[in-house]
């Protein structure tokens, strides 16, 4: 064991507390995180005339009152049932979105349908509602979207490969799905 003088040692110790002092308060500082991202949606409901512009997830996380206001805002037009959306239907229109840059609010045509409405739509209608309508499980939408074309529109679901996309610029919308990937 070395020995140092007293006014030695009493140098190092002190430097050594001195230096220690400096990093404790970078060590507990609180570590600045990157933001975590949120994700929304504007939505303009064609036949009810509502609209909801809403946060409905933050990271991974959905927001329950947003999912629930959602919900309410792309009910059965015809009989006014709330179905549930499948939220991944939420995060494709969300990107869908942002690839096009266009801010503006979806304009909604149809988003949940309960199987009475889906039955008579079949009936009164020359084709173009199906069987097992993923309507029927919350999990399609027909929209469209101001100052983008409905071939653009098309093109950017399609080049997610998320889901399902249906193109019919004579109704005036596009169909987007969380189904299998496939278009027509």
């Amino acid at each position: 064991m070395i020995h140092l003088p007293a006014s030695r040692r009493h140098f190092l110790s002190r430097s050594a507390s001195l230096a220690v002092a400096a990093v404790l308060p970078l060590a507990a500082a609180p570590v600045l995180a990157t933001p975590v991202p949120a994700r929304d949606l504007a939505l303009f409901h064609a036949h009810t005339q509502e609209t909801l512009d809403v946060v409905y997830a933050v990271g991974p996380q959905y927001l329950p009152d947003a999912l629930g206001s959602l919900n309410h805002l792309l009910r059965d037009h015809y009989s006014g049932a709330i179905g549930r959306m499948d939220p991944q239907l939420f995060d494709l229109l969300h990107r869908v979105r942002q690839l096009l840059g266009n801010g503006n609010p979806f304009e909604v045509y149809s988003a949940y349908r309960e199987p009475a409405t889906n039955q008579h739509l079949r009936q009164t209608r020359e084709g173009g509602v199906a069987v097992r309508s993923l309507h029927m499980e919350g999990r399609a939408v027909d929209v469209r979207l101001p100052d983008t074309s409905l071939a653009e529109l098309r093109d950017a679901a399609l080049s997610l490969r998320a889901g399902g996309v249906g193109y019919y610029p004579r109704d005036g919308f596009v169909h987007i799905d969380t189904g299998r990937v496939r278009s027509w």
